[in-house]
């Protein structure tokens, strides 16, 4: 019994036009999921206008903004008087905004920016939320500039519009370091602590379509409204599955913690150019920045009116988009459908043993060997990453977005096929095509069953794939027994109908994987954006469950002899793509290398260095590094193993740290910190790890946090404190079992202009992601003793 599900004549035709079929369907569904077009300023005056929010952008957004910065205060300045001008109640919130890691503390003071306008009859409070710092690489044009300049159009096209509930717009700072605004809002401000509604807009990109990405629980009415709101949305219940694998947060995260339901949103495209210089005006997709601001308007339009207390729910919705068309339902059918899927499955395979196309125990091999292509595909797409990163280091740098990775990406949908091949053309013979295509999809079954279980949002994009192309299968099985036996003698009447059979049997399985082609593809292509090269292995994994859907065309496509020059052909097309990525993908003005390089000065012995966590530092960089001699550093500054250093002249004038011990009692420590007139934060490294840490500031409520953990790599306990004010801070940490500690107090301060003999990067290169990048730091380390 080692049949095949079916067979035709002219088999390769029929399995080449299948799959130019379900490719045709793959480009629709992308397609159907881009971008909005940009509406010019002469845009009606109700209607949301890229080129009017644009102009926002070019008046705040041209330079970094970070916590603490004179940027940042002169973009606060010119965002609270236009919002005065458009009507609205706005006060600056001064707080100490508090955040926690493993043995990290870290605080800053925020200026959250909060603009109210009272409802007709308000059912609740509707939240608009957007941070207006930026990292400190990079003007932050996208992150998270856009929606900020999104906010201000967004109430310009509502005016003269009397919304029923209260509306607060809630522009944070301290995002970037850790949402420290918007924690310092929900739990100091009155309207945070109040609650309501909440629609956060962020970017993790310069383009690419806003999708809502994630979530409060009980997301039922949200989403509905969300369904029927907003003229394009785009997004699924699979994005925030994944996002919650990680490691990252934003303003939704402490606000939905504290009470606040709601749904937030991003584009994710063009993530090389994220937290860089690159940032910019000139790299925003004015499309992107249409779709937030129409997405903003209809929603607020729609929440603002609405009776937010009927938004409430007892379940979640499971939701995502076929052919432009958002499909949902209630996660009560998540099971359901997974039992449903699981039975198709089953019921094809008894269909398919019946007739006699396969035995339990080759189905029982087929279905537990199908694993391999799967872990197979994951393993070869991080291998690849792996000697992309051996080829060229500075791709470790970018954590896998790359600028121009489609070769790569195609490398990976290779490799999938490839190890789909492995697999399948061996066991072949041994067990048959169907005995293979069958238990092949008891994988996207059994997967369903389990997201059912951990991750329901998650499960219909493997659920409805198995579900439907069981159908097919078991359609293709009865139509070939419907199709009459043609023998020679046989009139051509008879030879028709079983051609009409052939085709309604290509036909039923290509429908068949239609759901799975507008599905799978699109959230391996998801997986690419937001995750990169670096995490290759999930996208291929994606793009391997695919081709288990794919089996019967597969076999159809199959030469009749040398099939072995298959999987040859395929490892010999990914190997080829890889020079032909890294020829594609070289660094240039437009797309520039990255590269980290900090200064480092004890201020004690005057003794400087420069610092690079390069893997390969690159031409300009090593200018200022030329080994990995970290003994000149101050004690606990250097993180990492591998760092590259070089000596560097005294820089005076720069900001100094100082700490004066205020009292002792047991393991606390209370300190006066200040960081000198231009230093913008301080870092407190502790040679023994933390438990708990306190800032206070003059005008500004004291904070207190717990820690747990030790810092990797360095000294274990950490605390900083960004924006920290003039006249300095006191900070509280206390140190179990310690009579005596080690501290090193660090100075930072933007920018390396002020050192003696800098030269700025050339163009092509701009400055890494690291957290102490292009930052000139003075310490000094103390002895804390027992009092």
């Amino acid at each position: 019994m080692t049949g095949k599900l079916f067979d035709v004549p002219r088999r390769a035709l029929a399995g080449l036009c299948a799959l130019l079929a379900l490719a045709g369907v793959i480009m629709l569904s992308a397609m159907a999921d881009s971008t909005m077009q940009p509406l010019p300023a002469s845009a009606p005056d109700g209607e949301f206008s890229a080129e009017r929010a644009l102009r926002h952008l070019e008046r705040f957004a041209t330079e970094p903004r970070p916590i603490g910065s004179r940027a940042g205060e002169k973009a606060r300045d010119y965002l609270t008087g236009q919002l005065r001008a458009a009507g609205l109640d706005v006060r600056v919130q001064r707080a100490i905004g508090a955040n926690t890691s493993a043995g990290l503390a870290s605080f800053g003071q925020v200026h959250n920016i909060v603009a109210t306008a009272k409802g007709s009859d308000p059912t609740g409070a509707l939240v608009i939320a957007a941070h207006y710092d930026s990292a400190a690489m990079g003007p932050g044009a996208s992150d998270d500039a856009a929606a900020v300049a999104a906010m201000l159009e967004t109430v310009r096209a509502l005016k003269g519009t009397a919304l029923r509930n209260d509306l607060v717009l809630l522009m944070s700072d301290g995002e970037e370091d850790g949402v420290l605004g918007a924690e310092a809002f929900v739990r100091e401000h009155p309207l945070g602590r109040k609650g309501g509604v909440l629609l956060n807009w962020e970017a993790r990109g310069v383009s690419g379509p806003s999708l809502m990405f994630q979530t409060s629980r009980n997301n039922a009415g949200l989403v509905e409204t969300f369904a029927d709101a907003v003229p394009h949305p785009r997004g699924d219940s699979t994005l925030g599955e994944l996002y919650r694998l990680l490691p990252n947060n934003t303003d939704f995260t402490p606000m939905a913690g504290s009470g606040f339901t709601g749904m937030n949103f991003a584009y994710i495209e063009g993530s090389s150019r994220y937290h860089t210089a690159d940032d910019s005006l000139a790299h925003l997709d004015r499309g992107s920045l249409q779709h937030h601001g129409s997405n903003m308007l209809a929603l607020t339009r729609a929440l603002g009116g609405a009776d937010l207390g009927a938004l409430a729910a007892d379940h979640d919705l499971t939701y995502f988009r076929i052919f432009g068309t958002m499909v949902t339902y209630p996660n009560a059918l998540v099971w359901p459908l997974a039992g449903l899927a699981a039975a198709a499955v089953a019921g094809l395979a008894v269909l398919a043993r019946r007739r006699r196309l396969l035995s339990v125990p080759r189905l029982a091999v087929a279905a537990g060997s199908a694993v391999v292509p799967l872990l197979l595909a994951a393993a070869l797409a991080q291998g690849l990453w792996e000697v992309l990163v051996a080829w060229r280091p500075a791709y470790d740098g970018m954590g896998g977005l790359l600028h121009r990775p489609q070769a790569f990406q195609a490398a990976v949908v290779v490799l999938a096929a490839l190890a789909l091949l492995c697999w399948y053309l061996p066991l072949r013979r041994l067990l048959g095509p169907a005995a293979l295509s069958v238990g092949a999809l008891a994988w996207p079954a059994a997967l369903g069953l389990l997201c059912a279980q951990v991750a329901p949002g998650m499960s219909y994009v493997l659920t409805l794939p198995a579900l439907f192309c069981a159908l097919g299968g078991t359609a293709a099985i009865l139509l070939r027994g419907a199709a009459p036996q043609v023998t020679a003698p046989q009139m051509a009447a008879p030879r028709m109908a079983a051609r009409h059979a052939a085709v309604f049997q290509v036909t039923s399985v290509t429908l068949g994987a239609v759901v799975a082609a507008v599905l799978l593809p699109a959230l391996a292509r998801t997986a690419f954006d937001g995750m990169g090269l670096a995490l290759g292995g999930v996208p291929a994994l994606v793009l391997a469950v695919f081709g288990l859907t794919l089996l019967p065309i597969v076999e159809l496509c199959l030469p009749e002899r040398r099939q072995s020059l298959v999987p040859l052909a395929a490892a010999g097309l990914a190997v080829l793509l890889v020079p032909i990525g890294l020829a594609r993908d070289g660094f240039d003005p437009a797309n520039p290398l990255r590269t980290h390089l900090a200064y480092v000065m004890d201020a004690g012995t005057r003794t400087a260095s420069w610092v690079s966590a390069d893997a390969e530092p690159p031409a300009w960089t090593r200018r200022y590094v030329s080994g990995h001699d970290t003994t000149p550093l101050p004690p606990g500054y250097a993180r990492g193993t591998s760092l590259w250093t070089g000596r560097a002249p005294a820089a005076p004038g720069a900001a100094e740290p100082r700490v004066t011990v205020l009292g002792r009692d047991g393991d606390t420590v209370r300190l006066r910190v200040t960081a000198g007139r231009a230093a913008r934060s301080v870092t407190l490294r502790v040679e023994r790890p933390i438990a708990a840490a306190t800032a206070a500031a003059d005008g500004m409520t004291p904070v207190s946090v717990d820690v747990t953990g030790v810092r990797a790599n360095t000294w274990p306990g950490e605390i900083r404190f960004r924006g920290l004010p003039a006249t300095g801070a006191e900070i509280s940490l206390r140190v179990p079992g310690a009579d005596r500690f080690r501290l090193t107090a660090v100075a930072e301060t933007d920018g390396l202009q002020r050192v003696p003999g800098f030269v700025p990067r050339p163009k092509g290169v701009v400055a890494a992601t690291r957290e102490d990048g292009d930052l000139v730091a003075v310490t000094r380390t103390y002895e804390i003793g027992a009092r």
